[in-house]
């Protein structure tokens, strides 16, 4: 029996704070402010602002309280969440992940090394293929909290790369492995430029 509670205390320790759980319909309409940056749906035309239609609930939840609490910094949703309650992010995320993501285009010039790094990895670099967390089709993994990447802007993904890669003020939330800490700092920014442009084009 000690074992057992031993086993869960671990596991809740591991996947992290459980989230209230989210209501679309509620969070359409507390949405409503987000649609600014990111589109009614979810589907931002705007290249710098990520595109949230599709993303995984689990996903959205966690960087929405990591960018309230100061854990992620978001320069453009600074004070933009510190009145709403965890109720409030759950559902926001429930809304946006019920939404359909649209999908762009990849640069043509660029697409063949990008499809290498994300399907293959670069073995030479020690560079992972990226769909182990991110699926073949990018549509990532909902359950595990991996984001869904396909069809997002090439912008928006090669500055998320470009700062979990920066040694100081930059990304750093993505968990106590910092696993995309230790992979974008052995991408070179045409690395980075191929593998966002695919990206951008995947569905």
């Amino acid at each position: 029996m000690n074992k057992l509670i031993v086993s869960l205390l671990l596991t809740v320790g591991i996947s992290g704070i459980a989230h209230a759980a989210g209501d679309a319909t509620a969070g359409q309409a507390k949405a409503a402010v987000c649609g600014a940056c990111h589109g009614p749906d979810g589907n931002s035309m705007a290249p710098n602002f990520p595109k949230l239609a599709g993303q995984g609930e689990r996903y959205l939840n966690k960087q929405l309280h990591d960018i309230k609490s100061g854990k992620r910094t978001v320069l453009e949703m600074t004070g933009l969440l510190t009145n709403l309650s965890d109720q409030d992010l759950a559902d926001i995320a429930a809304y946006f992940a019920s939404q359909k993501g649209s999908v762009g285009a990849a640069d043509p010039k660029v697409v063949s090394r990008g499809e290498a790094l994300f399907r293959g990895g670069d073995l030479a670099k020690g560079l992972p293929a990226c769909t182990g967390c991110h699926s073949p089709n990018g549509a990532g993994n909902a359950a595990a909290g991996f984001p869904h990447l396909g069809g997002q802007h090439a912008q928006y993904v090669a500055k998320q790369l470009t700062d979990f890669r920066k040694e100081e003020g930059g990304r750093t939330n993505d968990g106590d492995t910092k696993t995309m800490q230790t992979i974008a700092k052995r991408l070179s920014d045409e690395d980075i430029a191929a593998v966002s442009s695919y990206i951008q084009g995947l569905h």
